[in-house]
């Protein structure tokens, strides 16, 4: 049972373990009542194919990074609340339904402990670069070197320039600005409501850094930087069991 975790110095080596792990790049992790309930390698689906990447499981975070050693050393760290993730099985060879398990508990017990409401509004999954070699809303631009890819960040669609060059507000992205999205999913929410300090017109005229900043060429978060190439991996690790 998580509970009986919480005070307990296998928690706490655990969680000083996984802030070593990080290094200063990392935020501090060890705070009252947080427990780690599971540890493990965990397959992402970036933005050119899927990578391997190290998650840790708490009773209200979700935290992944890059894998630069096996068990040693990880970067890019990124930590999700648990009331924002959303599951949805997805066919793989993995662990799945053991994680998901785990997460489904944990996201639960915090919702009726906390009182926290769940996030109703999700980012949407990109379709990955290499499953769209042409433009998915115009279907004609061919993607080159110059013709460069962009998703966008309403439905997650591989698109051209001039088929995204408009911008939304959208909930839980951008930190409170604009970002990208397609024409189609741009009139769709001009249809709902009309909301013009909610939509920029013409990226392209308005802001060329961004512009070319935006495209799938490069990763802010990081995810698509490769770190140790080794590929086995030990069973994921829980150290809660699932019952009530």
């Amino acid at each position: 049972m998580v509970d009986r975790l919480v005070n307990s110095e296998a928690n706490a080596r655990r969680i000083a373990m996984v802030e070593n792990c990080f290094g200063s790049s990392g935020q501090p992790l060890a705070v009252p009542g947080r427990v780690l309930v599971g540890e493990g390698v965990l397959t992402k689906m970036c933005r050119k194919k899927p990578k391997p990447r190290q998650f840790f499981l708490f009773n209200d975070i979700l935290v992944y990074g890059n894998i630069v050693i096996n068990k040693k050393k990880y970067n890019k760290q990124h930590i999700i609340p648990l009331e924002e993730v959303k599951l949805e099985s997805l066919a793989d060879e993995g662990q799945k339904q053991e994680w998901m398990a785990h997460i489904t508990k944990c996201i639960e017990d915090l919702l009726r402990k906390s009182g926290k409401k769940p996030v109703e509004v999700h980012a949407a999954v990109w379709v990955p670069d290499n499953e769209a070699t042409i433009c998915m809303h115009c279907n004609k631009t061919q993607f080159t070197v110059l013709n460069r890819r962009h998703h966008c960040r309403q439905c997650g669609a591989v698109v051209c320039g001039p088929c995204s060059n408009k911008k939304l507000l959208l909930p839980g992205q951008g930190n409170g600005k604009a970002v990208r999205v397609c024409l189609q999913c741009y009139d769709a929410a001009s249809k709902i409501k009309a909301i013009p300090t909610t939509a920029v017109d013409s990226l392209n005229n308005k802001d060329p850094q961004r512009n070319s900043a935006d495209s799938s060429g490069g990763d802010s978060s990081g995810d698509d930087d490769d770190g140790n190439k080794e590929e086995n991996h030990d069973e994921p690790k829980f150290y809660s069991t699932l019952g009530r």
